[in-house]
C-alpha cells in the first residue's frame, strides 16, 4: 500500500449538491437558500451570538467573578505564628485579641508552615494534616 494509491471506500464520500440547475433538480433558483434575506446571499453571514440588532445574552447577563462568600470567615494560621504567642492553650478568641486573625473570622485552620518548639494545646481550630503531625510530635493537643 502507497500512499498514492489511498482511496476512500465505495459510497463513502458524497456527491456535492449541484445548486441552481433548474426547476427540475429541486435546487434550482433560490439554491435551497429560501427567500430574500441576508443568509440567502453570497457573503450573508454575522458573528456567533448575533440577535439582529438586539444586545445578545452574553451583553446582557451582569458581568462577574466568583468570590466565595464564606472567604471572609475563615481565617488561616502558619504553626510559627502560634509558637511566637505566650499562651499553652489557644483558641480562636485569643487568636483575635492579638490581631492574629481578623474578628470577622469565625473558623480558624492552621496550616504547617514553620517550625514549632513548644507543646500547645488548640481548642476548637482545625488543623491540617502536616500541621497535626508537627503539634503532636511536639507533646501538643487538639481539641476539636
Amino acid at each position: 500500500m502507497y500512499l498514492n494509491t489511498l482511496k476512500p471506500s465505495k459510497d463513502r464520500r458524497k456527491n456535492a449538491k449541484r445548486v441552481g440547475r433548474g426547476i427540475g433538480s429541486t435546487l434550482g433558483k433560490t439554491g435551497g437558500r429560501g427567500h430574500k434575506g441576508q443568509k440567502s446571499r453570497s457573503g450573508g453571514f454575522h458573528k456567533v451570538g448575533f440577535e439582529g440588532g438586539q444586545m445578545p445574552l452574553q451583553r446582557r447577563l451582569p458581568k462577574f467573578g466568583f468570590t466565595s462568600r464564606q472567604k471572609k470567615h475563615v481565617a488561616q494560621v502558619r504553626l510559627n505564628e502560634l509558637a511566637g504567642l505566650d499562651s499553652d492553650i489557644i483558641d480562636i478568641d485569643l487568636l483575635k485579641t492579638k490581631n492574629i486573625v481578623q474578628t470577622s473570622a469565625k473558623r480558624v485552620k492552621v496550616f504547617k508552615s514553620g517550625e514549632l518548639n513548644k507543646a500547645i494545646t488548640l481548642k476548637g481550630i482545625l488543623v491540617t494534616k502536616g500541621a497535626r503531625i508537627v503539634i503532636e510530635s511536639s507533646g501538643g493537643k487538639i481539641e476539636e
